[in-house]
């Protein structure tokens, strides 16, 4: 998928685990990690901005456009 969820590397920079971001956020456990996963087909901008406002980051630092080789 040419989309890469880098939520994994924001969480280590953070030293957060996805529960605890979980908890902050108010998103569940699973949702979180099919984000993570890169699984998801979409992301709410809600979502998105509590998890960047938990994070301290922009949402590009989230997400990565890269080619398709």
């Amino acid at each position: 998928m040419p989309i890469e969820v880098r939520l994994d590397e924001r969480l280590r920079e953070r030293g957060m685990t996805l529960s605890e971001l979980s908890e902050r956020v108010g998103i569940t456990l699973a949702n979180l990690s099919i984000l993570k996963t890169g699984k998801a087909r979409a992301v709410r901008f809600s979502t998105l901005e509590a998890i960047c406002e938990v994070l301290e980051c922009q949402p590009g630092d989230l997400l990565v456009y890269t080619q398709e080789k």
